[in-house]
Parts: structure tokens; sequence; C-alpha cells
């Protein structure tokens, strides 16, 4: 018998897994992907900007399935779950901590005070090697990131900074990490590690600190309630670098689905994979809700 074909599904959580924003989730697609989440062929990872107690929570609160790993922070910590126990990787840390400061974030905090556009986020939301702030949902955004980048680079720190948007607060938000800390590297340092084909990784996001991962030859997904600037950005960005094969949009309608959250998941995963389309359509008969989105 053939071994079983090792898939690593990593997938953002709010607004990409996480019902919660203003479009509307398909029935069942959680359940179904809690069922395909437990064959041996698949192992799960959470990439998130929550820490690992808010990403804790989110599986709780939403029943979603353990994952086998959690990319947590915005790309600055990963988790090995074995058991229930969360086992973050000191190779990791080890890594990114060549393109940080010796004196941390506190350091760099120190060379950003002056920018009354930015506001520090909670210290819950902060970590040793996540420098995370708000700012203005209508700022401009490239100049905001190219003027905090290059003050840091004119003071001998590799930085990445990441911009997004909380559409449900209206806030902008900024995240400043290590150069390599950033969501593309850490999957494809969790795969390498893993040993999973290139072509057996795919990526599900939403937003814009999806981006990075989106617009690199890494197979990924854009689900179909993501906002109009993002499907644009990423659009255009594939397009510039011929690498159109490896995005693919959520358009809703595979097996009734809406293709919205963790629907759209289910749809792009069976568009890189076909073989995993059998797998979502039994999980569909098989579903515990009673519920079927192929009927809705």
């Amino acid at each position: 018998m053939d071994d079983p074909i090792e898939i690593l599904l990593c997938s953002d959580l709010d607004r990409t897994i996480l019902p919660n924003g203003e479009a509307p989730e398909s029935p069942g697609a959680r359940e179904v992907l809690r069922r395909i989440a437990r064959r041996a062929e698949i192992r799960l990872a959470y990439v998130s900007g929550r820490n690992r107690k808010l990403i804790e929570e989110a599986i709780e609160n939403y029943r979603l399935p353990l994952p086998d790993f959690a990319i947590g922070d915005v790309g600055t910590t990963i988790y090995d779950l074995d058991k229930g126990h969360w086992n973050e990787w000191a190779a990791w840390n080890e890594e990114i901590s060549k393109d940080w400061p010796e004196g941390g974030r506190d350091e760099l905090a120190g060379k950003l005070s002056d920018m009354t556009r930015l506001q520090l986020q909670e210290p819950e939301k902060q970590n040793r090697f996540k420098l995370s702030y708000y700012t203005d949902a209508d700022a401009d955004q490239q100049r905001l990131v190219q003027e905090i980048r290059q003050r840091l680079e004119g003071r001998g720190v590799r930085p990445s900074v990441i911009w997004s948007v909380d559409e449900q607060r209206d806030v902008g938000l900024i995240d400043i990490l290590p150069k390599r800390a950033n969501k593309v590297h850490a999957v494809r340092f969790l795969a390498q590690r893993k040993g999973v084909s290139k072509k057996r990784v795919i990526y599900a996001g939403d937003s814009g600190n999806d981006l990075a991962v989106m617009v690199s030859d890494i197979h990924s997904i854009l689900v179909r309630n993501a906002a109009e600037k993002v499907r644009r950005e990423a659009r255009e960005s594939v397009e510039k670098s011929g690498l159109e094969e490896t995005l693919y949009e959520a358009k809703g309608g595979f097996l009734g689905m809406n293709g919205n959250y963790t629907a759209g998941v289910l749809e792009g995963l069976a568009h890189f994979l076909p073989v995993t389309r059998e797998w979502i359509e039994k999980a569909l008969v098989e579903s515990d809700t009673g519920t079927s989105p192929i009927s809705q």
C-alpha cells in the first residue's frame, strides 16, 4: 500500500476559518474541516496574528479542530502540538533572532516614540519578537510603512513591517517583526522541517498580512469574503511575477457552498489537490450537523 499523501494545510484564522466578518458562513463548512482534519494525510496549521491564548480561545469558541501546528503572533512563534501540549520551537526563535536588536522591542519602540500616528497596542499583543501599533485605518499605508522601515534600517535593524486593517474596529494595524519572522518564511520553515513537498503545502487567508504568502510561490487560497482591495493587490502582484497559477480566488458554488471563510478554504484545497474533493464530499455526507451545504 502506498504511504498516505501528506498535505500541510495552513490557514489564517480571523475571517478566513473563523466566520467573524459580515459575510454569511456556509452551514456545515467547519464541521467538514473538522472531519477531514482527522485524516492521516493532512497536517493542519493555524497561521495567525493571534497569540497562543487567543488561538486557543478561537479553537474552543468556534469548535475548530485542534491543529498539528500553530504559527502565532504574525509569524514570530511556531508551536508543535503533541497530545494537547503546546511546544514552542526554539529553532524558530534562533532563526529570527538574527534580525532583531539586543534590546528587543523596547529598543525599537524608543526609535519610533516621536511618531504620533502610532499608538502602542496592549502588552498582551506584544512579544519578544513583535512590536505592534494601532494607526488610522485610512492612513497612507505605503508612506507610513516606508517611513518606519527607513528609520529602523538606518539604525542597523532588519525589520519586516506589516500593515493590515481591523475592519470591525475600523483601525489600522502595524506589526514590526524581524525580517525573517513573516508568515511566508514561517510556513516554508515548517514545511521544510517536516519534510512536506512544496506541491503539498496549501495556504489560505483573507487580509493584508496574508499577502506575503499570497504573492509567493506557495499555493494560496483567497477566501471569497476577502476585501476587494486585498484581492486586487494579490491579483496584480502574481500577474507581475508570473505566479498566477499559485493563487486561487474562491468563487462559491463548490458543492453548494458560498466560498466564504472555511467554505473557501475547502474550495481552494480541492482546486489545488483534486484528491481531497472526495474526502470533502464524504465529510459532507457524514456531517453530524444534519445539514449539508449541498442542499443549501
